[in-house]
C-alpha cells in the first residue's frame, strides 16, 4: 500500500546533550527459530557501525475509556486539549527536544489528517495505523525503514512510546538511551511495584473477589520508551502479534530487556480523571518553564 508520509527535520535545539556511545561493536542476538524452521539470526557478523536513535509514537487509537462528557466525543484522547495543546503535542515536543535523536515519525490511521495543522521541522507522519498496536508499530517500523524518506538502518534503535504518556520529559528519554546504548537486547522504562498486587475471580454473583495475594518482590510496571534495535524489533512484531508493549514481543523470543527506572509521572493518560492530573502537572511545568511545546508549536 502507498503511503503518504511528510517529514522535515528540525534544527538542534540548544540543549547539552548526554553521553550516548553511538559507535559500537554490534552482534545482533539471535532469535529462536518457529517450531519446525531453522535457526535465523538477525546478523551474522560483528560489525562497527553507527547506530543512530529514532523515536515512534504510535497514534491510531480511539480511546473510549479517557472521553467524558466534558470532552469532544469524535476526538480520539491524543487529540482532546490538555493545557492548552493537543494532548499529543506535549508529547511530540519532548521527544523532539531529546538528544541524539535523529527524528520522530508518528504513525496515524489513514485518513487521519489531525495533525497536518500541526505540521513542523521535526516529526514526520506515516499513515500506519492498523487495527492493533502491534500492527502500527510493525508499519511504522516498515515505514522507517522505507517510505518515511529518514533513512533509518536495522541497526538502528527505536524508541517507542505511547502518544498518551504526555508527561514525559527529554531527560527521562536521553536517560534511556544512555542506559540502553551498550546493551545487546536494549530496554524499558519502568517502575518497582509499589502497592499490593492481588489476584481476583469473579463469585457466583458476578462480583470480584480476592483470590490470592502475589509476591511483589520481583514485579514491574513497564512504561514507555521501550528501545530496542529496528530490525530486531520488526522481526518480533511480525512472529508474535498478540502482545500490548514492543518488550513482550521481545520477550517471546526468549530475549530479556533492560529494566531501567523511570517515574511516576510518566503514567498514561487512560480514565477521564487522567486528563485533569496531567493537565494540573503541565501547566505546572509551563509556569516554571520546564516545557517544550509552546517552543515548538507557537
Amino acid at each position: 500500500m502507498n503511503q503518504t508520509v511528510r517529514n522535515e527535520l528540525i534544527p538542534a535545539v540548544p540543549r547539552a546533550a548526554p553521553e550516548v556511545p553511538a559507535l559500537a561493536t554490534v552482534a545482533a542476538p539471535t532469535l529462536p527459530a518457529d517450531p519446525g524452521a531453522q535457526t535465523q539470526a538477525l546478523g551474522e557478523t560483528r560489525r562497527e557501525v553507527v547506530a543512530k536513535f529514532w523515536a515512534f509514537l504510535p497514534c491510531a487509537g480511539v480511546g473510549a475509556r479517557a472521553v467524558d462528557a466534558g470532552r469532544p466525543a469524535h476526538l480520539p484522547k491524543q487529540y482532546q486539549e490538555v493545557a492548552g495543546w493537543p494532548l499529543v503535542l506535549h508529547t511530540l515536543a519532548a521527544f523532539m527536544a531529546a538528544k541524539p535523536l535523529s527524528g520522530v515519525l508518528v504513525g496515524v490511521s489513514p485518513g487521519d489528517d489531525f495533525l497536518q495543522q500541526y505540521q513542523r521541522p521535526g516529526f514526520a507522519i506515516s499513515p500506519c495505523g492498523g487495527p492493533t498496536r502491534a500492527d502500527t508499530v510493525a508499519g511504522g517500523l516498515r515505514s522507517l525503514l522505507g517510505d518515511s524518506g529518514l533513512g533509518a538502518q536495522p541497526h538502528d534503535w527505536v524508541l517507542v512510546h505511547d502518544a498518551a504518556r504526555c508527561l514525559i520529559k527529554p531527560s527521562q528519554i536521553e536517560q534511556l538511551m544512555q542506559e540502553c546504548a551498550a546493551d545487546e537486547v536494549g530496554g524499558l522504562l519502568a517502575l518497582p511495584l509499589p502497592d499490593t498486587l492481588k489476584a481476583a475471580a469473579t463469585d457466583a454473583h458476578g462480583q470480584s473477589r480476592v483470590s490470592s495475594t502475589l509476591p511483589r518482590v520481583d514485579k514491574w510496571l513497564a512504561q514507555t520508551p521501550q528501545m530496542f534495535r529496528i530490525g530486531a524489533l520488526l522481526e518480533a512484531l511480525e512472529r508474535c502479534h498478540d502482545v500490548t508493549d514492543e518488550a513482550s514481543a521481545i520477550e517471546a523470543l526468549g530475549l530479556q530487556p533492560r529494566l531501567v527506572p523511570g517515574s511516576s509521572f510518566n503514567f498514561k493518560v487512560t480514565f477521564p480523571d487522567d486528563f485533569a492530573m496531567a493537565e494540573a502537572l503541565l501547566m505546572q511545568r509551563m509556569a516554571s518553564g520546564d516545557s517544550q511545546v509552546a517552543a515548538f508549536f507557537d
